[in-house]
């Protein structure tokens, strides 16, 4: 298990960035279809497992006891109130509307049934997310998905990521969330299984590189929603119409932030 660094940033995008990287996990072996059950340690976090569903279990399974990579990050700190965070959390198509339109980042991400989402990362990486479990302090999420950079084959695989989350104090006072990660990913493809220990290197550091870009993206959301609320209220006003009462969120939220400070204000990625 690979321990990172703190880096700034995470909330739901962060999750999609993983489900963005899922593809790249690689199959070592035959799934243990006869024991579906769960340790509740995971990198030195505790997750209540007992209370997922016996088929979901199954299937989490399948993928952490046959994982190729397992991976950690954090904490992570994201510049959104508890409030904003959670909110977003719950709506990936909202928080990838934004990220896109303000220049961030050029993520999709579309509902397909409650609690289940497609998302894109703009470079080649897409799949499903489904979300199994959710608790004040934490989320489990299983995600199906396909990887097709240059650099390596097509391939699709699935991943299993625990969210631990907890809202924290930033030194001048303003509020953020802390999160931690752990993910565990697995191909579909058995064919490249025989090249996992030559692989697995430049899987995790993709899958490592996914993460990273993704919660740093959306830290960058939320120093952005702390440094020019107004840009970020005209962007969500563009065509196509977000959703009304998301417009009225982000209405209510973004006015009762404090004046900006002193500090530099992001750029995005787009005028």
């Amino acid at each position: 298990m690979n321990a990172g660094r703190p880096v700034p940033g995470s909330v739901k995008s962060g999750i999609m960035a993983l489900l963005l990287a899922v593809g790249t996990g690689l199959f070592p072996g035959p799934a243990r279809a006869e024991s579906c059950a769960l340790s509740s340690q995971h990198a030195g976090v505790t997750f209540p497992v007992e209370r997922v569903d016996a088929d979901w279990a199954c299937r989490l399974q399948s993928v952490i006891g046959d994982h190729t990579t397992a991976n950690k990050i954090g904490p992570l700190r994201t510049a959104l109130s508890e409030t904003m965070y959670r909110y977003l959390l719950d709506r990936p198509p909202l928080a990838a509307a934004l990220i896109d339109r303000l220049g961030l980042a050029r993520y999709q991400a579309e509902a397909r049934a409650p609690g289940r989402y497609w998302g894109a990362d703009g470079e080649g990486i897409q799949g499903l997310v489904q979300l199994v479990y959710e608790d004040p302090t934490s989320r489990i999420y299983f995600l199906e998905g396909t990887h097709g950079k240059r650099f390596l084959p097509q391939m699709s695989g699935k991943a299993v990521v625990l969210l631990r989350m907890h809202a924290v104090k930033e030194p001048d006072g303003t509020d953020a969330m802390d999160s931690t990660m752990i993910a565990y990913t697995k191909l579909d493809n058995r064919l490249l299984s025989g090249l996992v220990s030559l692989l697995r290197p430049l899987v995790g550091g993709v899958v490592m590189r996914k993460l990273t870009r993704g919660v740093e993206t959306v830290n960058r959301l939320g120093q952005e929603m702390r440094q020019r609320p107004d840009r970020v209220l005209l962007k969500a006003a563009e065509p196509p119409p977000l959703a009304a009462q998301d417009v009225a969120f982000l209405k209510d939220a973004l006015s009762g932030l404090p004046p900006p400070g002193p500090a530099s204000r992001p750029e995005g990625r787009r005028p």
